[in-house]
């Protein structure tokens, strides 16, 4: 399903700051040669994530999903002057592509990248967050959110990508193990008190989530 008209697309990328090279060579390598490359958060997030990493200024990130490295050079470039992001890829592949990228980076000393299973990893993480991008397993994004939560600062957001999972949430009745995932993950943070959210409309949904 295409979520947004393509023209529409088009235009904002248009009028949206063009990305820094090393971005624009990871966006170029990903489309061209990896065979999901759908999952690239792309130029017009990538910018959203950079300005909402710089408005927030974060010490502390965390990224649940490294793919290639894009995004997580994206928030990195907000973090304070001591600030570290850690990001976690279970694909061995895609976490050596990652590094690659990482290590002819400004933020090379900035970004701890880790290997294996984020509910496995997450939990030795002994950090306090202010920034939370969670882009990983659908149907894990709960158990993700339940593992970061006691741990993110008051006034700490999180973000969650894919919430509208290719339009397959609109579908009644949502099918598909991904799809019924994110489904009741949106249901989970619609009921909750202890939070304030938003969903964005662009590129596959966002959702952001402020701590109270």
């Amino acid at each position: 399903m295409e979520l947004i008209n393509p023209l529409a697309e088009q235009y904002a990328g248009a009028y949206t700051s063009p990305d820094e090279a090393l971005l624009q060579e990871i966006c170029d390598w990903t489309m061209s040669n990896h065979k999901e490359s759908i999952m690239l958060s792309g130029h017009v997030q990538g910018k959203l994530l950079q300005m909402i990493s710089a408005m927030i200024k974060p010490r502390r990130i965390l990224e649940i999903g490294t793919f290639t490295g894009y995004s997580a050079l994206s928030l990195a470039s907000g973090l304070t002057a001591d600030g570290l992001l850690h990001t976690i890829e279970l694909r061995e592949e895609d976490a050596g592509r990652a590094q690659a990228y990482f290590d002819r980076s400004v933020y090379k000393n900035q970004i701890r990248l880790h290997r294996g299973n984020a509910a496995e990893i997450i939990p030795t993480l002994e950090e306090d967050w202010d920034l939370v991008f969670i882009d990983a397993d659908k149907p894990g994004y709960i158990n993700y959110f339940n593992l970061v939560f006691p741990s993110l600062r008051k006034n700490g957001f999180i973000l969650a990508d894919n919430i509208f999972f290719h339009g397959q949430v609109f579908d009644q009745p949502v099918k598909g193990k991904s799809a019924i995932g994110i489904q009741a993950f949106n249901d989970f943070i619609k009921e909750r008190t202890d939070i304030e959210k938003l969903v964005l409309t662009i590129r596959d949904g966002l959702y952001l989530i402020r701590k109270l």
